[in-house]
């Protein structure tokens, strides 16, 4: 006799292995389903996470009441360097960077505009300076810089810590700057 006729043959005829083998196979059922539930709620859980830190780094807002989601991210100003003259949008370049800097508790030690440069040809007015700014508020210069209007691009940064033993004092910071200027309308 082979194997499953000899099991066919003992479930039939004994009751009690008979409600065991059926209360073993609910279990493991139950087993089963209780997990691929598990998995689901696991993977709402990961995308509902995803879908928040996604949100959070693109800065979105909640839709407005008209249905149109709210531009409030959206910087506002020209996305060109404002001026009649090259000197006056590297005026306004260095009116910019210099703001930026003293919002977040820096010094400005020096800055130097350069509109004859290499980018001068196409349209953009370039700058140096050199700053003090506690450590803490190098990135939101950063980003204030390249997300804010009008759009400038950070062309170089050096950054020198801080020289006292106890390493505390403002980072040193030479930062190059560049922006496009459209020329005289």
């Amino acid at each position: 006799m082979n194997l499953t006729a000899a099991l066919r043959k003992s479930l039939t005829t004994s009751p009690t292995a008979a409600a065991v083998a059926y209360a073993g196979l609910v279990l493991a059922l139950l087993a089963m389903i209780i997990s691929s539930i598990v998995d689901i709620l696991d993977q709402r859980a990961a995308v509902a996470s995803a879908a928040a830190m996604l949100e959070q780094l693109d800065g979105r807002k909640a839709p407005a009441p008209g249905g149109r989601p709210a531009d409030v991210g959206m910087p506002s100003g020209s996305a060109f360097l404002e001026g009649a003259t090259v000197t006056v949008a590297g005026a306004a370049l260095l009116q910019r960077v210099a703001g930026a800097v003293t919002k977040l508790g820096g010094n400005v030690l020096s800055s130097q505009l350069d509109v004859q440069g290499t980018h001068s040809k196409a349209g953009f007015v370039s700058m140096v300076a050199s700053c003090e700014l506690d450590q803490p508020a190098l990135q939101p210069l950063i980003y204030d810089l390249e997300a804010g209007m009008p759009f400038l691009f950070i062309d170089q940064l050096t950054v020198q810590a801080p020289t006292t033993s106890s390493g505390e004092g403002k980072l040193r910071i030479l930062l190059a700057v560049s922006g496009q200027w459209q020329g005289a309308k």
